[in-house]
């Protein structure tokens, strides 16, 4: 899963390397012949060799720790791909198999109507979880192709963060009232559907992440110096320092694949911090004081002339 990009620089650094031994074994072998002549009119030549010679060992040292860095980086991501496609198959598993248990049911069971409905409502729940399952890995995949929709426009951020809380919610199935939402004022110039992607990723996993009762909270305002800050606080149990700015790469999640008792493939935070990027904006993570938890703070340019800013995001034009 390694892509060719990826691997072109240890094949070019490799290559290198091993030029370079075999420049550096001439040269040792040149430097001992004249060292056994102890010829005057070679002198010259031979502190000219041993001065290269010299050189080309310290690049031949900063080579095998540059591949030896590189090496660790492949192999880290090899691990993490390796998570993605466990939760991959688990994500795609679990309902493929409770819905071939409902149509099982349905097909060989008499049953009320209350309870067909219940596992028609059911498989409904499991055709989403599939649906958004797909949704992810394909915008994980445009990110890298440069292949967007929609175009860029000023949004208001507060509605659209009202339509992204009520998203989360229903698919959470909890009430709308977990989602508290402070918000004032404030645009931004983008594409609609990169703004939602940011922050419907970012409250869901704070609503997945959060405590029992589960309790968000978003502010957004501007700044004041050409910003628009949104901060996304949750009740959960936190993301330790020295793991804060890990959980943003491609395929990360914290932990091991088998000990985790939440859904998800690694990609939700990493969309959402390369969106941010694009729109050169800066994404943070804070603990929640007091207690425990975990603050996204999110921080875009403000868009200066909001005139025909939409009021109400557009569901049709949202992802």
């Amino acid at each position: 899963m390694i892509s060719r990009r990826s691997l072109r620089l240890p094949i070019i650094l490799a290559i290198v390397m091993i030029t370079l031994l075999v420049v550096l074994t001439v040269g040792w072998v040149t430097l001992s012949v004249l060292s056994a002549l102890k010829a005057s009119r070679f002198a010259g030549w031979y502190w000219v060799l041993l001065t290269v010679g010299t050189t080309f060992i310290v690049m031949l040292l900063v080579g095998v720790i540059l591949y030896l860095v590189l090496s660790v980086k492949a192999i880290n991501l090899n691990r993490r791909q390796s998570n993605f496609i466990d939760s991959v198959t688990h994500e795609l598993k679990s309902p493929i198999s409770s819905m071939k248990l409902y149509l099982q049911t349905l097909s060989r069971r008499q049953i009320g109507e209350a309870e067909r409905a219940q596992f028609y409502r059911m498989m409904l729940d499991d055709v989403d979880r599939l649906d958004r399952l797909i949704n992810q890995v394909l915008d994980a995949g445009r990110l890298e192709s440069g292949n967007r929709d929609g175009t860029v426009e000023s949004v208001a951020v507060p509605p659209l963060l009202q339509h992204c809380a009520e998203t989360v919610c229903t698919h959470y199935h909890v009430p709308l009232e977990v989602i508290r939402l402070e918000l004032q004022a404030c645009h931004v110039r983008a594409r609609p559907g990169d703004l939602a992607l940011i922050f419907r990723n970012l409250l869901d996993n704070a609503v997945k992440y959060a405590g029992t009762p589960p309790a968000v909270l978003v502010t957004a305002s501007a700044t004041g110096k050409g910003a628009v800050l949104v901060r996304i606080a949750d009740n959960g149990r936190g993301i330790p320092p020295r793991l804060r700015d890990k959980v943003f790469g491609r395929f990360v999640r914290l932990g091991t694949e088998l000990e985790r008792d939440k859904p998800g493939t690694g990609l939700g935070l990493y969309i959402a911090h390369t969106l941010v990027r694009q729109l050169r904006g800066r994404i943070r993570i804070r603990g929640r004081e007091p207690g425990p938890g975990t603050v996204f703070e999110v921080e875009l340019p403000a868009d200066a002339d909001p005139v025909g800013a939409d009021d109400c995001p557009q569901a049709a034009r949202l992802p």
